[in-house]
């Protein structure tokens, strides 16, 4: 397992440009219709890192997410993907970038089973990036003790496992996470904790939009804060405790 770790990052220094981070938006503005809702995000997420997006809801949060898989309506500004501009492409070519999305929504299909969910996607990533069926076995156990169970027969734990396992296996490397411990109990969301922190370990970048601060917290390298489509704070882990009178302000946790 090593050896494919190892091979796996040395793939990703090859790929795009040397020094370039994962992810950066520069005045990013996006529009669902005629509704203005990011209003020029700026924020940057390096390789290998866990970056958590805070905010209340209708901060912007999610269409920050949306807005990078082209998922939205018009957008402005930059962004960029391991040093590729996509702000003016399609949603499909953008997931060539190794670029994967977990809605909130998770969009696990109920008459397909676990293992035909896991199957169904194409790999559109690195070829090299995409985890084997048996790798996901490996990293999610309950999946293959499931995997003849349809959607519909999985706990809620178990259908977010599968929603992230599923985009793992079409080499994505950038993974945009949206509140995927929602609605969740606390030895599942433990779990998902564990399984962020290997992922990170491998070398994964991930981008995740949480509510549940006790979950982010442990497990961030930097935060950015939103409020009416805007970044308006942003601090590394280690100013975590520092910051807590301004995130009770902003946030009120």
């Amino acid at each position: 397992m090593s050896t494919i770790v190892e091979e796996r990052r040395a793939q990703r220094s090859r790929d795009g440009s040397a020094g370039e981070p994962a992810l950066e938006l520069a005045g990013a503005q996006a529009w669902y219709g005629e509704s203005h809702i990011l209003h020029g995000v700026d924020l940057k997420v390096n390789r290998g890192e866990v970056v958590t997006l805070l905010g209340r809801n209708g901060a912007g949060r999610t269409t920050t997410l949306r807005a990078i898989m082209g998922l939205t309506g018009r957008r402005t500004g930059s962004i960029r993907i391991g040093g590729h501009e996509t702000v003016g492409m399609s949603t499909h070519k953008i997931a060539h970038y190794g670029v994967g999305y977990c809605p909130e929504e998770r969009g696990i299909f109920s008459s397909l089973s676990c293992e035909e969910n896991l199957m169904l996607p194409p790999v559109v990533g690195n070829p090299k990036e995409a985890m084997s069926i048996d790798e996901i076995y490996s990293m999610f156990p309950n999946l293959k003790e499931r995997r003849n169970s349809q959607g519909t027969r999985l706990s809620g734990g178990e259908q977010q496992m599968l929603a992230v396992a599923r985009i793992l296996r079409t080499g994505a490397n950038l993974l945009l996470l949206d509140e995927i411990s929602e609605g969740l109990a606390p030895v599942i969301v433990q779990a998902l904790a564990r399984m962020i922190l290997m992922l990170k370990s491998r070398g994964y970048t991930i981008v995740m939009v949480e509510q549940n601060f006790r979950f982010a917290a442990p497990l961030a390298d930097r935060f950015y804060v939103m409020e009416h489509g805007k970044i308006v704070e942003h601090f590394n882990a280690g100013e975590l405790e520092t910051k807590m009178p301004v995130l009770h302000e902003l946030l009120g946790v």
